[in-house]
């Protein structure tokens, strides 16, 4: 019943326009919840993100997951910022999976990125955390964290309980508030030179109501956004103690390995355990829809038993299927033209009747794998009318009220447990993340925590995976030269609008996408479309340079002429860059842009061959800007990390189908960029003052590109298709550069 209470809420404020409004209202605020439910002894909730106690210790929970991008820092900034606290004082804590912190930033923020019709806006903006509470949405991942609960959650919770503090204070004194300033956690009377801690109000602040309106701070009054702060997960990361999903342990904990199907989307026929039971530490053999597993006291027994036990399958349409089909219906789609529109302006088939040239090209991209360095792994805990749950995730909430559903206990009866993420990448999402049910339903025969384990095999075969994509490209010249049309045909699935767009002045744009369904499970990899859209866009727009004659960096800023933050990332990376110098013998320079989650990224990447004729990545320049940065250091570590994971990618990465099912197993191979072969990477902040944009996905589409635009100046031969180890760079003609 709750469920479907949901959905008519949901669905009535969207369509009815109100229902969740009048809903929300009803409650009490959620920092007077916050101090009805979590306060304790002598603790405060100013907001429902910021606890002050009387020894003037502030506590910011963050309500997105750690999986190195550096929320836990980053936002306790923000915060702390427009509080005007020090920053010695503030303790950061994990958001408990509650409601109280359901993210209705994301709501407001995603809906007006995916384009939200106009008469929505209201609604969905007042109805935001009402949505988000009953979505279960506490989601980690779009590179939001910052750009939307940072800039429109934790300044205003900062601005706001900094305003209240300034109240009470004038209060006791009997003053007029704008008599009083704060500085480092204390508000002081400027006539009488008196002062009081935060913690020595906390308690009358707490009675108020946070104001609706505040005034957030110029950033020419900030204490510490800009700063280089050191991220405060580091030191449990460093020393060991740091905790993630796969350490949760109990001395009475059973653990399971299972074995999935193999040919995506079968069921299982039947199972011939042999004599598995009879083995040391083995408790039981559990047979779910889609697969089978075997529990065991030690996940080495659960493992090495499961490979005792047959399982037979059913047999599909797809058991024959490989990756050739599969891009070969993709041809097929992109051939019979049933497509749907995504972008149209101007008559792109006129121009390109009428053209003096017509340049094509056709590009594809394998599935990847997301590969997060700490396997899946979800250990629950079914006991009193309760379940327990333990897991690495990028949404506690949505996770919480998925184990519950299944294992048939009430939401508010389901304890979720946060820890660390050794990576996600859009792998731990709630809807593309397999083991949660089946270790729900595997723990529900059990009343002792069991914990189940994707192996690395199991993980990599079993993945939800980025998609392949065929695009297929057409530009059309006039008889001067000059760029007149752009036409694009992509397969989908469509996960990010706006990522096949481009930026660049073409008068005539056709772009369209048809139907790209395969059985091959899809989901969310870092950067989403933009990964594969920008490989495809900016190596076409430099085989248009090429055709024109122009050097590549000045086709690009020719064609930017109304996208200023678009060329300032260009300049400034090429002139960090040295684009244009001299070089050594045998390198080269290819260049690529992309704006993706509201921030702009140019790279250049100086690449050349081995003895082996293999590519070689010597350095990587990047430009980004965000807006502005709210921890440099933050920015860099995640500028390089994703051009490190794009650049395994472009090098390496590919997922193949053979007979339905997955080819790779582990990181022979599919391999990884590696310590030894990481590029110098040279980043640089260009600080536009405008909206924040996001950091943990801007800088991995540009990669592909900018490499592989390299690799054709220095061998004339133009990747259309990657990984780039599958291509033969033995016979090279270098392009001499315009």
């Amino acid at each position: 019943m709750k469920i479907n209470r949901r959905r008519f809420l949901l669905s009535s404020a969207l369509v009815g326009g109100g229902v969740l409004i009048g809903y929300s209202a009803l409650k009490p605020s959620n920092h007077r919840r916050a101090n009805a439910e979590l306060a304790t002894g002598g603790e405060h909730y100013v907001t429902s993100f910021i606890k002050i106690e009387r020894n003037n210790a502030i506590t910011v929970y963050v309500p997105h997951s750690e999986m190195g991008q550096g929320v836990h820092t980053s936002l306790p900034m923000m915060a702390a910022d427009e509080l005007d606290a020090a920053w010695e004082d503030i303790i950061v804590e994990q958001a408990p999976a509650i409601d109280l912190f359901a993210n209705g930033d994301l709501v407001k923020g995603f809906a007006g990125e995916f384009g939200l019709p106009g008469f929505l806006t209201g609604i969905v903006n007042a109805s935001a955390v009402s949505i988000a509470e009953l979505m279960n949405l506490q989601t980690t991942g779009g590179s939001s964290s910052v750009r939307f609960t940072g800039e429109t959650a934790m300044r205003t919770a900062g601005a706001a309980a900094r305003q209240m503090l300034i109240e009470c204070a004038a209060n006791r004194w009997s003053v007029a508030g704008d008599e009083c300033s704060t500085e480092l956690g204390h508000v002081q009377h400027n006539a009488s030179g008196r002062s009081l801690s935060y913690g020595e109000l906390a308690a009358d602040a707490a009675l108020l109501e946070p104001p609706e309106n505040v005034t957030l701070k110029d950033p020419s009054q900030f204490t510490i956004m800009g700063k280089a702060i050191s991220r405060v997960d580091i030191p449990a990361k460093v020393d060991g103690t740091a905790n993630y999903g796969i350490d949760a342990h109990s001395e009475d904990m059973l653990y399971a390995a299972i074995r999935l199907a193999p040919v995506f989307g079968t069921k299982l026929v039947s199972v011939d355990a042999g004599d598995v039971l009879s083995r040391r530490g083995v408790k039981r053999i559990i047979e779910l829809e889609d697969s089978v597993a075997v529990v065991a006291d030690s996940y080495w027994r659960a493992k090495e038993a499961l490979k005792g036990v047959k399982s037979q399958f059913e047999s599909s349409d797809a058991d024959t299927t490989s990756s050739v089909d599969l891009f070969a219906g993709f041809e097929r789609s992109l051939a019979e033209d049933k497509n749907s529109k995504v972008l149209e302006t101007g008559d792109t088939e006129g121009a390109m009747d009428s053209a003096s040239d017509v340049i094509e090209g056709n590009y594809t991209v394998p599935y990847l794998a997301h590969a997060a360095m700490e396997p899946m792994n979800c250990t629950v805990h079914l006991h009193d009318d309760i379940v327990e749950v333990w897991t690495s995730t990028q949404d506690a909430l949505g996770i919480k009220g998925r184990v519950a559903k299944i294992a048939g206990v009430a939401e508010e009866d389901a304890i979720f447990h946060h820890s660390y993420l050794g990576g996600g990448f859009g792998r731990r999402l709630p809807f593309n993340w397999n083991v949660i049910d089946h270790a729900t339903l595997i723990a529900r025969e059990f009343d002792v925590p069991v914990k189940t384990v994707l192996s690395r095999e199991d993980d990599m075969q079993q993945d939800y995976y980025r998609p392949a994509v065929a695009s297929n490209f057409k530009a059309a010249f006039d008889a001067n030269g000059v760029v007149q049309a752009w036409h694009n045909r992509f397969t989908g699935p469509i996960q990010t609008p706006g990522a096949s767009h481009i930026p660049y002045a073409i008068p005539n744009k056709s772009i369209r996408v048809v139907d790209g369904d395969t059985h091959v499970p899809i989901a969310a990899w870092r950067s989403v479309d933009h990964s594969q859209q920008t490989f495809f866009t900016e190596s076409f727009v430099d085989e248009i340079a090429h055709r024109s004659g122009k050097n590549p960096y000045q086709f690009r800023m020719d064609m930017l002429a109304d996208h200023p933050r678009h060329r300032k990332v260009l300049e400034v990376a090429a002139e960090a860059a040295g684009y244009g110098e001299n070089l050594p013998e045998g390198h080269a320079l290819g260049i690529a842009v992309q704006e993706s989650f509201g921030s702009i990224v140019a790279e250049v990447a100086e690449v050349s061959l081995d003895s082996n004729n293999r590519p070689v990545i010597h350095k990587v320049t990047c430009a980004i800007d965000c807006g502005w940065a709210v921890n440099p250091d933050t920015v860099e570590a995640q500028v390089e990390s994703g051009i490190i994971y794009g650049l395994t990618a472009a090098l390496y990465g590919e997922i193949t189908i053979e007979n339905g099912r997955v080819a790779q197993n582990n990181f022979p191979d599919y391999e990884m960029v590696r310590m030894a072969d990481t590029p110098e990477i040279d980043v640089h902040i260009v600080e536009s003052g405008e909206k924040l944009g996001g950091l943990g996905e801007p800088s991995t589409p540009p990669i592909a590109a900018a490499v592989s635009n390299g690799l054709y100046i220095l061998t004339g031969q133009r990747v259309r298709e990657l990984p780039l180890k599958n291509h033969d760079f033995s016979r090279s003609t270098p392009i001499a550069q315009v």
